[in-house]
């Protein structure tokens, strides 16, 4: 061992972590960027689609844009095929599933920052392939699906470095800013779109395929002066490097008590997992997040069930139909002259509800809003659907009936925004032991890009008129998955707020969901680790480095 000052660990479940600094806010505020990049390519791909020079390029139909009309076909069949339109908006999915189990992995062999680094600059090769093809369908394709693998990367690692670096207190509000990131970024997409739909040239939608060069600018950029997460120091062993990555984040200096003390706790924490979940081949690595007893709940079968289910029940929510199709499914009600204008506002309703889950998710906790958010939406989707197979049926052109699905629609998204949308993300982060959070946390978002695939695949076919034609219809569908999805909160979602990530460990061994409301930490795993072995030092003291 290196000489030094030895770090050591504490009984007091009170200071296994150094107080909240305005320095942790910002590098997580920073590290949430990376929403930009899910919200800004789930918005402008929905826009792009009902673009009419998009439209011409891809189909061969003619239009006239100083009278805005199709000149040699009807306005109802000037659209993109459905399998067109299926393939454009999931193959981008598809690339993010592949993305985010690649990035877990990859982030648990060169850091959590790296691989943020490393999925910018996929995600910009991508883009431009995007930007290079005129009407070349494979180069499109081709185009997104990388764009896509990009994604996959930082919606997976970002999730991960955050979770991993922001304090207890505050930690579902910080991840929480991921979410309304991804509302910002579908905003900017929606109004780069509605500023470019109208140009006859390739500017209408290379222009919003464009700006994403930005992004990429920005947080690859960026993360190239933040500190890597100290847990991942620790997974690697390397402790004077996690001293110093924890000191900067905490902004404590490195001989501080607190990081002294959250430093062990890690440790100790580390070993712990590590002696129930051992090191093992490649493939066994992966394999070990399905290893233990279903019925345990911190088994990592149960907490991987949890996360992948979790971002499944998202997903099954319907909330990216509005957003992928939103423009295409309001210009079937029959009566919005202007449904690019219309999903400007319902993205506007997303952006502006998101920030309430600051509070709610670290006030009311995760399971209540999970449980609250999941009746408010099954209500709204059951009063659209009743609403557009009644009065509002697009051949009555009744405008009020109309009007009353868009307020409708738009409070469903308000729930969503201010509940499922972050906490989803917040619980992932949260639920999974260091020795297989990074592939755990890959798994559960690679959950939440297959099915968002899925729904991008089917959801052409059944709300086009040349398919299923379902129409309003659609939200009966969307409306009974969530009542799925909120009963999936009720029994299998563990209220973790105000915990360590090591103490949320020991909360979902000690209780089930249902009780762990009221569950508090009695001890830390500093000094479970000391009660090994008599001849065994405490774990923090066991590692002496400079500091």
């Amino acid at each position: 061992m290196a000489g030094g000052v030895a770090i050591q660990g504490t009984s007091d479940v009170s200071r296994v972590e150094a107080p909240v600094t305005f320095k942790a806010y910002l590098i997580c505020a920073f590290a949430a960027f990376g929403g930009i990049f899910f919200g800004y390519d789930t918005g402008w791909m929905g826009g792009v689609l009902a673009m009419p020079y998009f439209i011409e390029l891809y189909t061969g139909h003619k239009y006239d844009f100083a009278t805005k009309m199709p000149i040699d076909v009807d306005a109802k069949h000037f659209v993109i095929p459905s399998s067109t339109s299926s393939l454009f908006t999931s193959i981008l999915s598809l690339g993010t599933f592949l993305g985010a189990l690649v990035g877990g992995d990859i982030a648990d062999f060169i850091g959590r920052r790296p691989t943020i680094i490393g999925g910018c600059l996929v995600f910009t090769v991508g883009c431009i392939l995007e930007i290079a093809s005129t009407n070349q369908e494979v180069l499109f394709v081709f185009g997104r699906l990388i764009a896509g693998g990009g994604v996959g990367f930082i919606s997976a690692v970002v999730i991960l470095y955050m979770s991993e670096i922001a304090p207890k207190k505050v930690r579902g509000a910080m991840v929480s800013g991921y979410q309304f990131c991804i509302t910002i970024g579908i905003l900017l997409a929606n109004i780069v779109v509605y500023t470019t739909q109208d140009r006859n040239d390739t500017g209408s939608y290379r222009i919003p395929i464009g700006v994403q060069f930005l992004w990429a600018i920005i947080l690859g950029g960026g993360l190239l002066f933040l500190p890597e997460s100290p847990r991942y120091f620790v997974k690697k062993g390397e402790i004077e490097k996690a001293a110093k990555a924890l000191s900067f984040v905490r902004g404590q200096p490195e001989d501080s008590a607190y990081i002294k003390d959250e430093l062990a706790e890690i440790i100790a924490n580390n070993e712990f997992e590590m002696a129930n979940i051992p090191q093992m081949s490649y493939v066994q690595s992966w394999l070990a997040c399905l290893k233990g007893d279903i019925s345990k709940g911190d088994s990592p079968i149960r907490r991987t069930i949890l996360g992948a289910g979790l971002q499944c029940a998202q997903q099954l929510t319907g909330i990216n139909f509005i957003f992928y199709f939103g423009p295409q499914f309001f210009k079937q009600l029959g009566t919005i002259p202007n449904v690019f204008l219309i999903s400007l506002i319902t993205t506007l309703v997303n952006v502006l509800t998101t920030p309430i889950s600051f509070v709610t998710i670290e006030k009311l906790g995760r399971r209540a809003i999970l449980i609250g958010g999941g009746c408010g939406m099954v209500v709204c989707q059951f009063i659209i659907a009743i609403v557009g197979v009644t009065a509002g049926r697009s051949e009555l052109n009744n405008k009020s009936a109309v009007a009353s699905m868009i307020a409708f629609i738009s409070i469903n998204i308000a729930f969503f925004a201010s509940t499922w949308g972050p906490t989803a993300w917040v619980v992932v982060g949260e639920i999974f032991p260091l020795p297989i959070r990074s592939r755990g946390v890959g798994i559960s978002t690679a959950s939440n890009w297959f099915w968002n695939t899925i729904i991008a695949v089917i959801t052409p076919f059944l709300v086009s008129a040349d398919k299923a034609n379902l129409g309003p219809k659609v939200f009966f569908l969307w409306g009974s998955l969530c009542i799925f999805s909120t009963l999936f909160a009720y029994f299998l979602v563990p209220e973790l707020k105000g915990l360590s990530l090591e103490q949320a460990d020991m909360c979902m061994a000690a209780v089930p969901p249902r009780k762990s409301r009221g569950w508090r930490p009695d001890h830390t795993f500093a000094t479970d680790m000391a009660h090994h072995t008599e001849e065994k030092a405490l774990a923090s003291e066991a590692v002496e480095e400079k500091v």
